[in-house]
């Protein structure tokens, strides 16, 4: 739609309030406004809920990888062959052994459930969820036989130990005696506190060589499972399916969508509800601008009168009244994606000064799993709520257009 010189001229005239217009461009104003906190709100939104996805997936998937292969009873009997096996399968990038077991920790006093998490001690130091996380201490002091764990902040918050304390780990397979079973207990030495910014794992989380891991809970050579990881994690039910006739018998072959299924689809669900709920402000925004147009072609009416006498068309009208919604819309887009950016900018500052004014903790870790807010921003969502705003714009612009574009001048200036 290009536009010769008188009709930007008359166009640049419309945009700016003229003598007893004010309420006009008010109304205009309230509009762009309106545009800008609907645009911004969608990217805010969305890129947030886009973060948490990212950060959970990333999170969860650096301790649990892509896919475990879990030996039934916490026991996976000739690891060594079905690790070969996995590594051997297209598309697998790494097959680490582990062993997990729920156990009870006790320090100072205190107990609390944990979750013991033996690992090589090459994959402890090379994993980057845990080695980049590091809070205090040293995770390079975990070695086989040094009696030493790594443990979780606010698990070591919670009982009271840090590094160099103790913390006795409680197994309930302990040594059998004539009168039952007694558990077994253990001291450890805490050698570092780590935290991956999932609360569930930074308030359960001990970690320890696999040695250790398996005189602790007297598995002699054998794990409790191993961590596969693979090139497209989009695809590890592909990739995993050719191992399945080989751990059968042994145990199963469980991979991230079905360990975090619920989670994921619910944010899922949540993401595209919120688009919906937070486009209906844009819609609103547009009706402003549809209302704004109308009102400004009713006070231009017998302007547009005489333009039309002295020879503008229809058409020429129409592309006028088309080019000032637009350009209202677009001053509001660009406006919303600046307001959006600055917001995500500083979006942790935002929560706790608002956490500070009101008191409350908006941003509690245990309910909503990560420690701070999240943010990964997806160009092609932006470009999409951009482009779905300038349609609605434009939309908004054609009736009033078109009822400046149908303005009879004889009717209008019959009584001048």
């Amino acid at each position: 739609m290009i536009l010769n010189r008188y009709e930007r001229t008359i166009a640049k005239r419309y945009l700016l309030p003229g003598k007893g217009e004010g309420f006009i461009f008010l109304v205009a104003a309230i509009s762009l406004g309106a545009v800008a906190l609907g645009v911004a709100a969608l990217i805010i939104v969305m890129s947030v809920m886009n973060g948490f996805r990212a950060e959970l997936f990333d999170k969860i998937v650096g301790l649990n990888g892509h896919a475990v292969i879990q030996g039934y009873d916490g026991r996976l009997p000739d690891w060594q062959r079905v690790a070969e096996q996995a590594k051997r399968t297209p598309g697998v990038t790494s097959a680490t052994p582990l062993i997990e077991q729920p156990l009870m920790a006790s320090a100072n006093g205190r107990v609390e459930g944990v979750l013991v998490r033996g690992m090589r001690v090459q994959d402890i130091r090379s994993n980057p969820t845990i080695a980049s996380n590091v809070k205090s201490g040293d995770i390079r002091t975990l070695t086989p036989g040094s009696n030493r764990v790594a443990i979780g902040s606010r698990l070591a918050e919670a009982l009271g130990t840090y590094p160099g304390g103790e913390i006795s780990l409680i197994s309930p397979e302990g040594r059998s005696t004539p009168i039952g079973t007694v558990p077994r207990i253990v001291s450890y030495t805490v050698a570092a506190t780590f935290e991956v910014g999932v609360f569930d794992y930074d308030n359960a989380f001990v970690v320890m060589p696999t040695e250790d891991a398996q005189n602790l809970l007297m598995l002699g050579n054998d794990v409790g499972m191993i961590e596969v990881e693979v090139a497209d994690p989009d695809k590890v039910g592909e990739q995993m399916a050719a191992l399945q006739p080989i751990v059968q018998g042994k145990g199963v072959v469980v991979d991230w969508r079905s360990m975090n299924s619920a989670l994921f689809e619910a944010l899922e669900v949540e993401r595209i509800a919120m688009f919906v709920v937070l486009s209906l402000i844009i819609l609103v925004a547009v009706f402003n601008i549809l209302s704004s147009l109308i009102m400004l072609v009713r006070a231009k009416t017998r302007d547009i009168a005489i333009l039309r006498t002295m020879g503008a068309s229809r058409s020429g009208m129409m592309k006028i009244f088309v080019t000032v919604g637009v350009i209202i819309g677009s001053l509001g887009i660009v406006l919303g994606v600046v307001l959006g950016a600055i917001f995500l900018f500083f979006r942790q500052s935002v929560v706790n000064f608002i956490q500070l004014v009101t008191g409350q903790n908006l941003w509690d870790p245990s309910v909503r799993f990560l420690s701070e807010l999240p943010s990964k921003t997806d160009p092609v969502e932006v470009t999409a709520i951009v482009v779905t705003a300038l349609v609605l714009s434009f939309l908004s612009t054609l009736y009033p257009a078109w009822k400046a574009a149908s303005t009879d001048p004889v009717q209008v200036l019959r009584y001048e």
